[in-house]
């Protein structure tokens, strides 16, 4: 199967390995037809498939070696970017990006996950796992943007914070903590945008905002689906059944609240056209930046606080049995 299609296209790697064949003929008006005979039969199948993709298949998706990440956005939504490092009291941690720049002509503050294009990036970047020192990075530019009354744009995609010993030495679980509570009061617009995977806390703890947009086919997790079916059945291959549980989707996630807006990818995904993926973020995130920025301060930070307040309700009106 060709390494740009995931488990379930077959069909696809099948169009795609005709179309290699093809390109190895002679060239002629009637190889070129067949070629864009079975381009237009992909956009087809693509279409089809991802009309009806099951929650594990949308993790899938969500992992794509070519999804855009925040470099891809940087270089195609904002100008002049000016990357800040370090958190003044350990180190600078490189699987958490933050600085400033411009959008659409506006000065903004722009923070979030890297988990590498190639081998070595990724290496450097730590596949995305956040220490404590990126989290309070993080929280040092977002300092600076309500100083400046900057607004903040989050791009979160990461499998979760950084695990390893050193990183619990130097206290991830109380920088995350810190952050969602200084994220709650920092007088400035927020936008965060769920682009790849949201994983648990590592997510969280750049993930407070006015807005929360996800993109179709990102995930947001309280634990990625492996780590659930370790814990639930002590079976790492029960993961298929743990996506579904987890209620990741943007669409489960929409309806429980827990964002606001789901941003449409080109068909097949944002890694098969990350330049209108980036389109139509832009859309959306302009839109969101607009409104936000608008209400007043107060008022902003009074509904940030209500939004996450109201998470993890289910609706259950409790009875006063002494008074029933």
């Amino acid at each position: 199967m060709p390494a740009e299609t995931l488990e379930f296209e077959e069909p696809i790697a099948v169009l795609l390995k005709e179309i290699d064949a093809l390109t190895l003929l002679p060239r002629t008006d009637a190889r070129d037809r067949e070629i864009e005979s079975l381009r237009r039969r992909i956009e087809s199948v693509r279409e089809e498939l991802y009309r009806s993709l099951t929650p594990w298949q949308r993790v899938l998706v969500s992992r794509h070696p070519n999804r855009p990440g925040l470099h891809d956005y940087l270089d195609r939504l904002f100008r002049g970017f000016a990357e800040v490092h370090g958190d003044r009291r350990f180190a600078d941690d490189h699987a958490i990006m933050a600085g400033f720049a411009e959008y659409r002509g506006q000065p903004v503050v722009v923070v979030g996950h890297v988990k590498g294009s190639d081998t070595k990036e990724k290496i450097f970047r730590n596949f995305g796992y956040a220490r404590p020192e990126g989290y309070r990075k993080a929280l040092r530019v977002m300092r600076i943007a309500e100083k400046f009354r900057r607004p903040i744009v989050v791009f979160v995609d990461t499998p979760a914070a950084y695990p390893g010993i050193e990183s619990e030495e130097r206290g991830v679980a109380e920088a995350i903590a810190v952050n969602l509570r200084e994220m709650m009061l920092i007088d400035a617009p927020i936008v965060v945008i769920v682009s790849g995977e949201g994983g648990s806390g590592g997510a969280l703890g750049i993930a407070v905002g006015d807005r929360v947009l996800m993109q179709e086919f990102a995930i947001y997790s309280v634990i990625p689906p492996e780590g659930c079916a370790a814990i639930l059945w002590r079976d790492a291959s029960k993961k298929v059944e743990a996506a579904d549980a987890l209620k990741l989707t943007a669409p489960d996630l929409l309806q429980a609240g827990a964002i606001d807006e789901i941003v449409r990818e080109p068909i097949g995904g944002a890694h098969t056209n990350a330049d209108a993926a980036a389109r139509l973020l832009d859309e959306a995130l302009a839109r969101a930046l607009t409104e936000i920025s608008a209400v007043d301060s107060e008022v902003r930070l009074e509904k940030r606080y209500a939004k996450f307040r109201a998470m993890g309700r289910v609706g259950i009106d409790f009875v006063d049995e002494s008074t029933a």
